[in-house]
């Protein structure tokens, strides 16, 4: 129960505790000190009735501790600008801890959060990591798994990016439309940490999916104007979103794309997905809009192999001009294949250079399909030793024991 907490209102009270106290470093310190209370104490003394409400008000006395004891320091730390509203406002939340569902004041306080993550004078990588980890909370072990970096490295960015926003302002911007670029792939990223785990258990994270896919509502709400590629980008991930359930085995297994049950995926979802899209159809490509064309080739076709996987190929193609990346480069290869068959894809993986365990794994599944099985056998020996993803080692694994009885197979070019 804790973990969930965690997950759905880590964002939502660290926002509340910088609205007040106007340093970032004592509200995130102060909030996981209230965390490691609540796992000390919860499991013995039993789950209090309002669990956020209890997480903040130990958060705000342990800040407060912390404040006292430190009290010539705090003069001379940069505080983040605050207006005096927001602060009046997130006092008599403290004071008051009526936390449940969450209403619009503190989204608009989570969004705030969002925007100061995305300030201008952090990278775009710094912004990304820093939000995964201040908004959403995942964990910095995982943050720096999904940029490629070790725990220690990912931990020593996210300090340096916390010290480049002392004196910042926790107000949203004038310059909104400047920072909506951040944001949206900020979202995207951690859209992309709920289904591609680093570490743990899980198949899957969809609650932290879900989680990105409401910070791009929220984002799309206070927008001035409609935008194009935000539009695309909640497209996007609402086509990967309704996949969700046929995901997983019963077992508990993971389930690619061309063996999952599509009478499992959420229609009604896929429906508002492709209503976003119709206005966007013949528009400037743009990477998020192809990518959610392709995506929604997959949601419209009856099976995996009814998928107009030439058209895919093409999109994928147009994306390249745009967004020449290591990702897309290996997505394409597997589009290929499906398209023109395995030697055609293991051609195009040539051209793709990317660390850890997919770049093997797909090369593996597309060797055993074309009949190489000596060499399919090394390449999954090499996906599996780079696998540190419980479920996906644990397919990898079945996958290069069932090479005995070869069958061809599909591949799935999503990453997530």
């Amino acid at each position: 129960m804790l973990e969930k907490v965690l997950r759905e209102e880590w964002g939502r009270l660290l926002a509340l505790l910088v609205a007040q106290f106007r340093r970032l470093d004592l509200a995130e310190d102060g909030l996981a000190d209230a965390f490691e209370a609540a796992a000390r104490s919860w499991p013995i003394d039993g789950e209090p009735v309002n669990g956020p409400a209890w997480l903040l008000t130990t958060a705000r006395r342990r800040i407060v501790d912390r404040m006292r004891s430190e009290e010539v320091l705090a003069r001379k730390m940069p505080l983040l600008v605050v207006d005096a509203a927001l602060t009046q406002e997130a006092q008599q939340v403290l004071a008051t801890v009526p936390l449940g569902a969450g209403g619009e004041t503190v989204t608009d306080e989570r969004l705030r959060l969002v925007l100061l993550c995305a300030h201008p004078t952090l990278s775009r990588e710094a912004a990304a990591a820093l939000t995964l980890r201040l908004v959403l909370g995942v964990s910095t072990e995982d943050i720096g798994r999904l940029f490629l970096q070790s725990k220690a490295t990912m931990a020593a960015r996210l300090t340096r990016a916390r010290k480049r926003l002392a004196g910042a302002s926790f107000e949203v911007p004038a310059d909104l439309a400047g920072r909506v670029g951040i944001v949206a792939e900020v979202a995207y990223l951690a859209f992309t940490a709920g289904y591609a785990p680093g570490t743990g258990p899980d198949v899957v994270r969809t609650d932290l999916a879900g989680e990105a896919i409401r910070l791009v509502r929220v984002l799309r709400s206070v927008l001035p104007e409609p935008d194009q590629e935000i539009d695309a980008l909640l497209a996007l991930m609402l086509l990967q979103h309704s996949r969700r359930t046929a995901r997983i085995g019963p077992d508990g297994a993971l389930v690619l794309l061309p063996d999952q049950d599509r009478t499992r995926w959420r229609t009604d979802e896929i429906a508002e997905a492709l209503a976003i899209l119709t206005p966007l159809a013949h528009a400037a490509p743009a990477p998020y809009l192809l990518q959610a064309l392709i995506a929604a080739e997959h949601a419209l076709a009856p099976s995996s192999e009814t998928t107009a996987w030439e058209r895919i190929v093409d999109r994928y193609d147009e994306l390249l001009a745009l967004q020449d990346t290591p990702v897309v480069r290996l997505n394409r290869a597997v589009a290929v294949a499906e398209a023109n068959g395995a030697e055609a894809g293991l051609a195009a993986l040539d051209s793709v250079a990317l660390p850890g365990h997919r770049l093997p794994a797909v090369r593996a599944q597309l060797l055993e399909r074309a009949g190489r099985h000596d060499d399919a056998i090394e390449a999954y020996a090499e996906a599996i030793a780079l696998c540190t993803h419980g479920p996906e080692r644990a397919d990898l694994v079945r996958r290069r024991g069932d090479l005995e009885g070869f069958a061809p197979q599909s591949l799935d070019e999503n990453t997530f």
